[in-house]
């Protein structure tokens, strides 16, 4: 990272050393230590974050215990009243205020995503504006929960009564967010969590706490410069037991978790009978009509299904042609799988770099192979064989599938990488049955020019949203973004999640007691 990408961090940063294999890096959360309860606090044990590229290690994260998320669970309740007692303005100034710093230090946060995720600069650029937008959304949010009244005069009994609710803090919420894109998902779990008047507990995944742990010392920050308790938003880091212990006590009123849909319906069990916000997995299907601009969906499929490096729960996956339009669509997408640039994350000009880790790697790798051996075709990319030993194992090259079975993992479970499989259909009830064939329902896309599919996709596609003439990862920051079936429950966005994380608490009034 050059040198204009530092922050002075003399208050209590810290620089990790380049020696070792370490990248140079200005941190402003203090070395050692996670912001639990109302200081920073030092814990023992501490973790590599690695850069995906090429194995650097970037910096030691600090990991805390099951202990210290009970103390964190503790530090939560206690200041539960002082968070719901904060005005609207408060709320509003304070996440207006992280806003700000964020824009400002956009370039620095873009530069940590890419060494901690291995996404490319363009993708981390795309969350760092996300994540912006986010915060001065949910900002405007705030001044806009509010209830209603409620004719209770509709029963003879409440003739004469008044009747309204209006909608206070859950309590204590626990966010949990995935590794894919770390700053943005914590924030659409914190961000919330401060407009509605919860304290906050956010566990990043331990591939990649950075980012989110600075987003967190600069909310902390402007918590205390308003005199507000830093127990208000806390960090805990670790292993399974770490978020198992935060999810399992009834002190954490509302769950809110994004990853995969096995570890999300672990949760539901963990949390019950309390509520939990799943934002889960997915095998987006993507419908190309025979009336479809084949250009434009080809365009399209180029754009969804690599971006991230695949590692995008709302990637394209399944592409489903309408059989006048599937050779055509098929060779003009091997035609230009040239132009998706794989290299350096950190250059410009790359569109695909290693995935997370080489565990990634091998399990994408072995989901092809075993497509394969089950009759699809490799039309362009890995084949399913393993790397040689020169080779990054984190490194899947761009792939394309052809003729994939229904059955084959790779077409019925979220392969979470850069890989697209393709079959053909005879008609467009064909193409939405087949789509809907999963147990997953997060959002799919079709590619059409008739209002008629465009409206039979809208009504009939189980999931949660149907993309229409665009990409299936078109997400706006300010809708309600969630799944049906598998992949999960509630919605997130900055009003929907405040919502979510509020309850209603009904006043039923008759103004002079009956005698």
């Amino acid at each position: 990272m050059s040198d204009d990408t530092q922050r002075d961090t003399s208050e209590h940063g810290t620089t990790q050393s380049p020696g070792s294999g370490r990248s140079a890096l200005a941190l402003r959360a203090p070395a050692g230590q996670l912001p639990i309860g109302a200081a920073w606090r030092p814990v023992a044990d501490a973790a590599d974050v690695i850069f995906p590229f090429d194995g650097t290690v970037v910096a030691e994260a600090p990991v805390s215990t099951a202990a210290e998320s009970r103390d964190a669970l503790d530090a939560a309740e206690a200041a539960r009243p002082e968070v719901a007692a904060l005005t609207t303005a408060e709320r509003k100034a304070v996440l207006l205020a992280v806003h700000d710093r964020l824009r400002a230090e956009a370039e620095r946060f873009v530069e940590l995503l890419i060494l901690e995720t291995g996404k490319p600069r363009v993708d981390c650029q795309t969350e760092v504006n996300r994540t912006i937008v986010t915060l001065q959304a949910t900002a405007e949010e705030v001044s806009h929960v509010h209830g209603e009244t409620v004719p209770l005069d509709l029963q003879e009994l409440g003739r004469g009564m008044i009747g309204y609710y209006t909608r206070k803090p859950a309590g204590v919420v626990v966010g949990i967010a995935g590794f894919n894109y770390p700053l943005l998902l914590a924030t659409h779990k914190l961000a919330p969590a401060i407009a509605a008047g919860c304290p906050v507990i956010i566990k990043p995944a331990p591939n990649t706490p950075l980012a989110t742990l600075e987003l967190v010392a600069i909310v902390r920050e402007e918590l205390t410069a308003r005199g507000i308790t830093q127990a208000a938003v806390q960090l805990v880091n670790g292993a399974p037991e770490v978020g198992e212990t935060l999810v399992r006590d009834p002190r954490a009123q509302v769950v809110s978790f994004t990853g995969s849909a096995k570890i999300g319906h672990l949760i539901a069990q963990q949390a019950a009978p309390r509520k939990t916000v799943l934002e889960l997995g997915s095998n987006t299907g993507f419908i190309v009509a025979a009336d479809a601009d084949v250009d434009a969906a080809v365009e399209a499929v180029l754009r969804g299904g690599f971006y991230a490096n695949g590692q995008a729960c709302i990637s394209v996956q399944r592409v489903v042609l309408e059989r006048p339009i599937a050779q055509m669509f098929t060779e003009r997408l091997i035609a230009r799988m040239g132009e998706v640039v794989v290299g350096d994350p950190r250059a410009a000009e790359t569109t695909v770099a290693p995935v997370i880790n080489a565990a990634s790697g091998d399990r994408i790798r072995a989901m092809i192979a075993a497509a394969v051996a089950a009759g699809a075709t490799v039309l362009a990319g890995e084949d399913g064989s393993a790397p040689d030993a020169a080779a990054n194992p984190a490194l899947v090259r761009p792939t394309v599938l052809g003729s994939v079975p229904a059955a084959a993992e790779v077409w019925a479970e979220e392969i979470f990488g850069p890989v697209i499989c393709l079959t053909t259909v005879d008609s467009m009830p064909d193409a939405i049955s087949l789509v809907n064939a999963s147990r997953y329902g997060l959002q799919a896309a079709i590619y059409t020019a008739s209002l008629e599919s465009a409206f039979a996709a809208i009504e009939q596609l189980e999931v949660g949203g149907v993309v229409v003439n665009e990409i299936p990862g078109f997400r706006s920051d300010i809708m309600p973004y969630g799944g049906v079936k598998d992949s999960g429950i509630g919605r997130e966005g900055p009003r929907y999640a405040i919502e979510e994380f509020t309850v209603t608490r009904m006043a039923m009034i008759r103004p002079r007691a009956r005698g």
